[in-house]
């Protein structure tokens, strides 16, 4: 792909992202913008866009990099029990009853500066994923290895959980509400939580996108030329992972987007991850924002989880995909 079509894609994909953004701000309950409702747009749907956004775009950008360093499309950003270890976190600190003011607590509460929850998720995540990847080095830290210590892991994390929720009848509706994903109650203090994290873990994964070409021609070609395979792979799995965290711990779990997008910019832009991540980043992030418009549009007085909305649209691009796979073998 020569740097003049990359150059007209990216510009493509940030006039999308513009698109997206003026949309998210002008449509919602409360009307079109005007001087009356501008109060809600700056408090309540410029913070929602901007965490949309800022989700959106590092779920796609981490999807990618998992993509890459495992050498297959059909990897996600939970491949590895992210999901499932900030879920299990999140019910933890629900069954315990100390979510803190993001699930309704008063002021006065013992939790009224530090928000567990968000914390328990972010940190359940992160563990979960640092459990896969010592079981899977244990039986020799390859790619099939890890993918399979990540479903075991995974499946360990919803048991827990499940058991959880089994004695705890009264949180299963937070539960199930934190994991169909959501940014209904969105702030600046979410966007400020985990901005950092993502900004770190983004720039260390488009610092890594000529290694992620070189592991395209395969890992014994790749360690001939003198890259260090385990490392690049322990670096990109720890940034995806981390940004992926932090994000889903103030949204709750939002699937497909890790998925859907990195195909579509490969079908756009071609294969090169030197072009595949930055416009990952800005069409995820554009994608997220005009889906979440519908869910809060569409019904009065009610929303319907964003979580929804992409399993809805990611699920039949997904059987797509595998007969796509299919036919080509």
């Amino acid at each position: 792909m020569n740097r003049r079509s990359w150059y007209g894609w990216f510009a493509a994909a940030l006039a999308l992202l513009g698109v997206a953004v003026v949309l998210g701000a002008m449509i919602g309950p409360a009307g079109a913008v005007s001087r009356a409702n501008w109060h809600i747009v700056a408090t309540v749907r410029l913070p929602r866009v901007a965490l949309g956004g800022l989700v959106g775009g590092t779920l796609a950008l981490a999807g990618a990099s998992y993509q890459g360093v495992f050498r297959n499309p059909l990897v996600d950003t939970y491949q590895l029990g992210v999901g499932a270890g900030a879920g299990l976190g999140a019910t933890v600190v629900m069954a315990l009853g100390i979510t803190g003011s993001r699930m309704g607590l008063s002021a006065g509460h013992a939790w009224p500066i530090v928000d567990p929850l968000p914390l328990a998720a972010f940190l359940g995540g992160l563990a979960a994923v640092f459990l896969t990847y010592v079981v899977g080095a244990s039986f020799g830290g390859n790619r099939a290895t890890l993918v399979l210590a990540g479903v075991a892991v995974t499946s360990l994390a919803l048991a827990v959980q499940a058991l959880i929720l089994q004695r705890n009848n009264d949180v299963v509706r937070q539960v199930y509400n934190w994991l169909l994903g959501s940014l209904s109650s969105a702030s600046w203090s979410d966007v400020r939580l985990a901005l950092p994290y993502t900004v770190v873990s983004g720039a260390v994964l488009m610092a890594h996108r000529r290694h992620l070409d070189l592991l395209r021609v395969g890992e014994e070609e790749a360690q001939a030329l003198g890259a260090p395979v385990r490392r690049i792979r322990l670096t990109v799995v720890v940034a995806a992972t981390m940004a992926t965290a932090a994000v889903i711990s103030v949204s709750g779990l939002i699937g497909f987007v890790g998925l859907v997008v990195p195909h579509v910019v490969r079908m756009l832009s071609g294969s090169s991850y030197r072009s595949v991540l930055p416009i990952s980043v800005v069409l995820g992030a554009a994608f997220l924002i005009l889906v979440d418009i519908p869910g809060r549009a569409l019904l009065h007085g009610a929303e319907i989880p964003i979580g929804v909305v992409t399993a809805m649209l990611g699920a039949p691009f997904f059987i797509v995909l595998l007969r796509t796979r299919q036919a080509a073998v």
